[in-house]
């Protein structure tokens, strides 16, 4: 599943965005998961907030 990603991500158009993955913290459980997310390079900061 990664290299489909890797490989959507290597077109001329889609240079200018990068993939973000956040670990997340169940309330209920404690256990922690991770969230993915293709946002723009630019907004990688505020996506990491």
């Amino acid at each position: 599943m990664a290299k489909k990603v890797v490989a959507t991500l290597k077109n001329k158009e889609a240079k200018g965005f990068a993939k973000v993955i956040k670990a997340v913290k169940s309330p209920k459980t404690g256990a922690y998961t991770f969230r993915e997310e293709i946002v723009p390079v630019d907004l990688v900061k505020d996506a990491l907030k």
